[in-house]
């Protein structure tokens, strides 16, 4: 299956939703080439970085799966190695 590099960004702005947005990236940790945190204590807010290489669908799917959990923002930005080319 063709698989596509990407970075997710993740914001949390709801502590208490830590543990799930955990849970979900063990469920994709077979895709995960790197993450990075980081505490923004001014804004109370955390911002997290994924570099996945993953089948395009299961991108889609974690970074969904991340957006809909309360007070959490993800956002997929997928490098253009790989596209179809027209």
């Amino acid at each position: 299956m063709e698989t596509r590099i990407a970075v997710i960004g993740i914001i949390v702005e709801n502590r208490e939703s830590v543990e799930a947005v955990n849970t979900i990236l063990h469920q994709y940790s077979q895709y995960i080439i790197g993450r990075m945190g980081l505490p923004y204590e001014k804004k109370k807010m955390n911002i997290i970085s994924i570099v996945v290489d993953a089948p395009q669908d299961a991108i889609s799917a974690l970074s969904g799966k991340l957006g809909r959990l309360p007070g959490i923002t993800s956002k997929a930005l997928y490098s253009k190695a790989g596209e179809k080319q027209a």
